[in-house]
């Protein structure tokens, strides 16, 4: 660009020499010719344009089959309102039960949890029970437990993962209650007609 303007520069207005006629294109013949190349290149660029559309086209669809492929897609917990609600009711209820007892109601809970418990979970929660049966006689605990958010991660077929917020209130014989809040990550596994607990995790 800086030479073509440099060059156009040097010449001085009025300035003529053997060549001035040749810079100016002839008219007649090569306007017809002009004219076919105008219709010739506008046909090339409609033929590139069609082109690109029918290869954007084979791409948007190639992207929404991919897009209904992924994992999202098929998780069940972000279209049927039905299914997310009953596992999240089930885990929601079987927690509180297996998390509330009394000194007196030790075997209450031991019931709940096999009714509820399945897996790791339920192994997890042998382990934990025996520990704390003793004092929980011995010293009178109360606990309650009540689950104040549940939330369905992930939801397929028979297998869901949810993350569960839970409130804590215990007492100890005849002491003040204390709260607590507790942040659980859950799997479920749907057995029969209703959804067993098979892992639960602390956050």
């Amino acid at each position: 660009m800086t030479g073509l303007l440099h060059e156009e520069t040097d010449r001085t207005p009025g300035a003529e020499g053997p060549d001035q006629d040749e810079t100016h294109l002839p008219s007649g013949p090569r306007d017809g010719g002009g004219r076919r190349s105008a219709t010739a290149w506008r046909r090339a660029a409609l033929a590139a344009a069609v082109a690109g559309l029918l290869i954007g086209g084979g791409a948007f669809f190639h992207s929404a089959h991919q897009l209904r492929s992924t994992p999202s897609a098929r998780n069940q917990a972000l279209t049927d309102t039905e299914a997310t609600t009953r596992v999240g009711g089930d885990v929601a209820e079987g927690l509180a039960r297996i998390f509330s007892y009394a000194p007196a109601g030790a075997d209450a809970a031991e019931r709940s949890a096999e009714s509820v418990l399945a897996g790791r979970a339920a192994r997890q929660y042998d382990d934990l029970f025996a520990q704390v049966r003793a004092s929980l006689v011995e010293q009178r605990i109360t606990l309650t437990t009540q689950a104040v958010r549940t939330g369905v991660i992930e939801l397929d077929g028979d297998s869901a993962r949810l993350l569960v917020f839970l409130d804590q209130t215990s007492r100890r014989d005849r002491a003040a209650a204390t709260s607590a809040a507790a942040q659980l990550t859950v799997t479920a596994k749907l057995r029969g007609d209703r959804w067993l607990i098979v892992d639960i995790k602390a956050r």
